[in-house]
C-alpha cells in the first residue's frame, strides 16, 4: 500500500498519545497523576444536558442538519459573539456581511478555514509555543509554517517587531491564539491594540483568531481582541470558537467559524463535500440553550483553576524555584521551563542535544507516574505543558512529586 506524501508527513498528536499511555498505565493499577488533560473533568450544565435529552424525542434530531448548521443556531452564535465581544457586525465593516458555520469541533473549523485559504507555498505565521496541530494543518494544506518564537521571560508575548520581520510577500495568514494553549495566558489589551495598528499596514494578510478558551479566564482583565480596536480588520478576520472547553463538552464536537460571507460560503461548500453538517441532536439543543448561563456555570470551575494555579506558584516558591513561575490567567494550562531547574543537568550529562523535553516527560511518567506533555510538541524546547484541572488533593500530591524531581540533579 502506497500512502500519500501528505499523510506520511503528519506526526502523531503527542498530547493524545501521552494521555492514552497514562490512561493505560492507570488501568493496569498504577498510581498516575495525569496532567495532560486538554478538557475539563466536569459534567456539563444540567440545563444543557436536559435540552439534549428533550431534543432526542424529535426525529429531526437524528437526521442531516444543513451543512452550515441549523439557521437558528448560526444566528444565536453570531448574536452571542457580538454580545460577549461588544461588537456590532452589522456596522463593523461597511458592505461586508458576516455569517457563522457550525462544524465538527474547533479543530474541524480550523481545518476548513486553512483548506479554503491556503495554496501551495503560502506562508502562515504561528507564534511559539503553539497549539500542536497548527503546523500540521498548515503543512497538510500545502502551506509553510513560519514560527515566531517567544520567551518565558516575556511571559510568551510575541514581539511585534519579530512578527513584522517574518512577514513576506508569501504571508497569507497570521494565527492568534488568545487565551493560549499551552501557556495558559492571554495577550493584554495594549498588545492587541498595537497588533491591530500593525496589521493595518498589511491589507492582504488574513488573521485567524482562535478563541476557543475565551470564557475561561480566571484573573481580570478578561481577554480582548485586536478587532475591538480596529473593527475594519474583521473584513479579513476569521474567529474560531466552540463548546468543547466552555461547556466541558469536548466529545460533542461542535465548533463555530465566524467570518465574512465570502469565506463562509466556500467553507460551506468544502464541508458539504467532506463531512456534511455537524451533530444534529446537539445543534438543536444548543439552539434552545441560553448562552448567558455560561459565565455562571464556569464560576466555580474558574475558582478551582485559580486555586490550583496559586498552589503551583506557592510550591515553586517554597522550593526556591520561584524564578520559573509566571502567572497563568486563562485556559487551564501552565508551561513549565525545565531549563531553569537543576533536573536538566542529569539529562545533559547523558547526551548533548538541544531539547530534553521528551526524555524528561518519559522519565516522569515511567518512574514517578506523573504525566505531562513535552514542550517539543508546542515548539518550545525543554518545557512541558501541565494541566491545572486535576482535583485539589491529587494536584498537590503531584506537585510534591514534581518539585522533588525538578530539584534532583
Amino acid at each position: 500500500m502506497e500512502l500519500s506524501s501528505r499523510v506520511q508527513k503528519i506526526t502523531e498528536s503527542v498530547t493524545l498519545k501521552l494521555n492514552a499511555k497514562a490512561t493505560d498505565m492507570a488501568a493496569q493499577g498504577k498510581k498516575i497523576y495525569n496532567l495532560t488533560a486538554g478538557q475539563l473533568p466536569f459534567r456539563p450544565m444540567s440545563e444543557f444536558v436536559d435540552l439534549i435529552r428533550s431534543e432526542s424525542d424529535f426525529i429531526k434530531s437524528f437526521q442531516y442538519s444543513p451543512v452550515a448548521g441549523f439557521p437558528e443556531l448560526r444566528k444565536k452564535v453570531l448574536q452571542n459573539f457580538q454580545n460577549t465581544r461588544n461588537i456590532n457586525l452589522e456596522t463593523a465593516v461597511e458592505g461586508v456581511e458576516f455569517e457563522a458555520v457550525i462544524s465538527n469541533g474547533g479543530k474541524h473549523s480550523l481545518t476548513n478555514v486553512l483548506g479554503c485559504l491556503i495554496d501551495h507555498g503560502d506562508e502562515v505565521i504561528i507564534f511559539s509555543p503553539y497549539w500542536v496541530s497548527y503546523p500540521e494543518m498548515v503543512n497538510f494544506c500545502g502551506g509553510t509554517p513560519v514560527i515566531v518564537d517567544t520567551s518565558p521571560f516575556d511571559v510568551f508575548v510575541p514581539s511585534l517587531e519579530e512578527i513584522e520581520r517574518k512577514i513576506t510577500d508569501k504571508t497569507k495568514i497570521i494565527i492568534v491564539n488568545s487565551p493560549n494553549n499551552p501557556t495558559g495566558t492571554h495577550y493584554e489589551d495594549g498588545w492587541m491594540a498595537s497588533f491591530a495598528e500593525m496589521m493595518l499596514k498589511y491589507p492582504n494578510i488574513m488573521i485567524i483568531s482562535d478563541e476557543i478558551y475565551y470564557e475561561l479566564f480566571f484573573y481580570d482583565p478578561r481577554p480582548t481582541y485586536f478587532y475591538q480596536h480596529r473593527p475594519e480588520l474583521l473584513a479579513r478576520t476569521v474567529i474560531v470558537d466552540g463548546i468543547s472547553k466552555t461547556l466541558a463538552s469536548t466529545g460533542l464536537r461542535i465548533g463555530f467559524t465566524i467570518a465574512p460571507k465570502e469565506l463562509t460560503t466556500v467553507i460551506n461548500k468544502l464541508q458539504g463535500q467532506t463531512t456534511s453538517g455537524a451533530n444534529s441532536l446537539v445543534q438543536r439543543a444548543l439552539s434552545q440553550f441560553d448562552f448567558n448561563q455560561i459565565p455562571v456555570y464556569l464560576e466555580p470551575i474558574k475558582r478551582h483553576l485559580r486555586d490550583n494555579a496559586e498552589a503551583l506558584g506557592e510550591a515553586l516558591s517554597e522550593h526556591q524555584l520561584g524564578h520559573v513561575f509566571y502567572q497563568p490567567t486563562s485556559a487551564f494550562y501552565y508551561l513549565l521551563d525545565f531549563s531553569q531547574t537543576p533536573c536538566i543537568e542529569k539529562f545533559k550529562e547523558r547526551s548533548q542535544q538541544d531539547d530534553y523535553s521528551v526524555e524528561i516527560c518519559e522519565e516522569l511518567l515511567d518512574e514517578y507516574g506523573l504525566a505531562l506533555v513535552p514542550g517539543e510538541a508546542f515548539g518550545c524546547p525543554n518545557t512541558a505543558r501541565m494541566s491545572l484541572v486535576l482535583e485539589k488533593e491529587p494536584f498537590k500530591e503531584a506537585l510534591d512529586i514534581l518539585m522533588k524531581f525538578l530539584l534532583s540533579d
